[in-house]
């Protein structure tokens, strides 16, 4: 995780410093200004039709080539269910509907991940499948014979864990 150097507030060097909550935390000498860094935040779909699980393959490391759920970065003030949803659509044409949670997946599993995975189940409303966005393939797969999965999310949520 990158740490900024420089305090937001008044552009002064940043120190770390042992914080009151016991964790080490870039702190501002001069003004007191104290980095806290925030989670990130990703949304996948679960769609399953006639048995078969919707998925993207990945034209991008890490796990470039494998497949997993459709799934992104929720935005700053987006609904993480709306986040999955578009997602969905970004990636594989699918407008898919939110049915519900399917579970929560923490755990940051590289330097550019997520913290937090919100898995959603949905289901299908329109569109032809296609990838696009960061997949080169999008396919629906029988749950008996699925190919490379990215991402434990992914395997946890199918699971093949």
């Amino acid at each position: 995780m990158i740490e900024p150097a420089f305090c937001l507030l008044c552009g002064n060097k940043l120190q770390n410093t042992l914080y009151e909550d016991g964790h080490p935390h870039p702190v501002c000498p001069d003004c007191g200004w104290v980095y806290f860094p925030d989670p990130k935040v990703a949304a996948a779909i679960h769609l399953i039709q006639e048995d078969k699980v919707l998925l993207v393959r990945r034209i991008f490391d890490p796990h470039r080539g494998e497949w997993t759920l459709p799934a992104g970065y929720v935005n700053a003030g987006e609904d993480p269910a709306e986040a999955a949803a578009r997602e969905c659509l970004e990636e594989t044409g699918v407008l898919a509907r939110i049915t519900g949670l399917h579970s929560v997946v923490t755990g940051r599993e590289h330097p550019r991940g997520a913290d937090i995975v919100l898995v959603y189940n949905a289901e299908y409303i329109s569109g032809e499948v296609r990838a696009a966005d960061d997949a080169d393939e999008a396919a629906f797969f029988p749950l008996n014979a699925l190919p490379p999965l990215a991402f434990r999310a992914t395997r946890a949520t199918l699971g093949v864990e």
